[in-house]
Parts: C-alpha cells; structure tokens; sequence
C-alpha cells in the first residue's frame, strides 16, 4: 500500500513540475503567444509550425489547446485557423517526452534550491526562472520515483498480473494509456510512467509503444472539457483535436511491432527508443494530414456542425 501511495504522489509531483514549468514560461512570454497563435495561423503549414513553437515551449498540448479554444470562443480565432495549432501541438508535445529522457540526477538538489530561491524575487522574470527550473527539478525528481517503485509495485500481484496481460496484448495496452491519461490530464506523465517500468525491464517495448498511443487519444479530454460551453467552433475544434489523434492511432497502430523491433536502430536506450517513437509518431501523424487540412475541417464540420458555424 505504502508504494502506490509513493507511486501516486510522484505522478502528482511530475505533474506539479510540469504545471509550473508551464506558468513559468507563459509568463516570460506575455501575451505573445496569444498574439503569435491569432496572427500566424492563415495557412495550416504556419498554423503547424506555430502551433509547434507554442506548445514546445509552454510544455503542454492541453495548455495550447485551451488557449485556443478560449481565443475561438472570444472569436478572436476561428475554427479553420485552428486546424495548423491542432496539427503543430501534437508535434510540440514530443520535445517534453525527449527532454525527459535527459539524465539531471546529478543537479536535481542545486536546480530545485535555485529555483525555490528564485520564486521569491519581486522581479517577474527571475521568479518566472525560478518557477521553471524548480518544476524541471520536479519532473526529474518524479521520473526517477518512478523508475525506482517500478519493480516493488510489480511485486503486488493484482499490478504484476496487469503488467503480465498488457504485456501480451496492445489493444489492452492502447486502451490503458488512454484511460490513465484522461484521469491524469497529462500524456508526459503517462509517458513517464511507462519509461520507468521500461527501465526496470518489465514492460515490453511494444506495450510502452502502444500505451503512448494511447495517451495521445486519453489528452484530448482536456480540449473537450474546455470546449464546454464555449460556442459551436470551440467544440469543432475539440473533435478535430480528437479525430486527429484517433485517426494518427489506427494509422500507425499495426506498425507497433516493426518500430519495437527495430528501435534499436534509433538508441541504445530503451526510454529513449521510447521518446524517439513517440517523435515519429507524432509527426507522421501531421504531416500526412497537412496537405489535406482544409479537407479535414470540411469533414469536421459535416460530422459535428453542419455546413455553418457561429
């Protein structure tokens, strides 16, 4: 009991880590990412590298995604100026599933007194410095939780007979990184979860591979909790959020076991091959939807709004 209540609190700490790491960056930023999300969306490709830009440096596609969907309801954007973000956040997303593959346990201590320093300056861009580095020193500090409860939680026989079953098939496997996802609020964490029981050698690569598809479809509850409410094209843009990821899930699924067997071709480390799939995956998923994204918005608004928005 005592390691799934450690278990729990490390996933709320990776959390808090990236929650602050969001503010403290949005903060360094101002408004300029509002004013670069409304301005450098007129084509779907400057929309995906914006999009991109954004959500790489916020560390959050659900962060983005609200912001976008509270700018389409304000009617400062619309739902077609949306389509590029969509596509861009999910590639952005991907430079927090390398970043934590990094090994910081070396400095994890000086960045988190440096940075619980720095959050009680006046000046708003040493606290905002601050505020990222002590969530940076979060993260790391879960992601090594989470690596070292890996093997005494499988030790619990109902958590090692899960491990055992999602082991032996992907569907399962998909379906939790889903779930977990949608109740965490964060597909980093869920990452980070699978890398850990990776490291410790028991989970198989193809089951961590399908668990992070799956988080990509259990992230968009969040852009569909937020589109509540908020007008016709704000729950367009939601849909499409979730099309996008469905659809990048059943595309790319039958190809898990070729990238599990050939991952060693992209590192030696099996978080990393991990962290490098989730990249392709991503921004496969994209760029094969890119050319046809005015298409894709059509589809949208045949299935969920009919020919007219407000």
């Amino acid at each position: 009991m005592l390691y799934i209540i450690l278990f729990i609190l490390f996933i709320l700490l990776f959390i808090f880590g990236m929650t602050i790491i969001r503010f403290g960056l949005f903060n360094l930023s101002g408004n300029k990412l509002k004013g670069w999300l409304t301005k450098l969306t007129s084509t779907p490709l400057k929309g995906m590298v914006t999009g991109t830009f954004v959500t790489a440096l916020l560390q959050s596609s659900s962060a983005v995604m609200v912001i976008t969907i509270g700018l389409i309801s304000a009617k400062i954007m619309t739902f077609p100026q949306s389509i590029g973000i969509i596509l861009g956040t999910n590639i952005g997303t991907t430079f927090k599933t390398e970043l934590i593959t990094f090994n910081l346990d070396a400095v994890l201590v000086p960045l988190a007194i440096i940075g619980a320093i720095l959050t009680f300056f006046k000046n708003i861009k040493l606290r905002s410095i601050g505020m990222a580095t002590f969530g940076i020193a979060s993260v790391f500090t879960a992601m090594k939780g989470f690596e070292l409860l890996a093997e005494p939680l499988t030790a619990l026989p109902f958590i090692n007979n899960f491990i055992i079953s999602i082991n032996d098939n992907l569907l399962l496997s998909l379906l939790t990184g889903a779930f977990i996802t949608a109740i965490i609020q964060s597909s980093t964490a869920m990452t980070g979860i699978t890398m850990g029981f990776l490291t410790a050698g028991l989970l198989q690569l193809d089951a961590g591979i399908a668990i992070v598809f799956g988080a990509n479809i259990g992230t968009c509850i969040t852009a569909l909790i937020a589109s509540i409410g908020g007008g016709k094209e704000s729950r367009l843009a939601a849909f499409a959020h979730v099309w996008l990821n469905v659809g990048g899930v059943l595309l790319c699924s039958p190809f898990i076991p070729f990238l599990a067997k050939n991952a060693h071709l992209l590192a030696s480390e099996v978080m990393v091959q991990l962290a490098h799939i989730s990249v392709i995956f991503n921004i496969v998923s994209s760029v094969i939807v890119l050319p046809f994204a005015t298409k894709f918005g059509e589809m949208i608004l045949r299935l969920h709004g009919g020919s007219k928005t407000n």
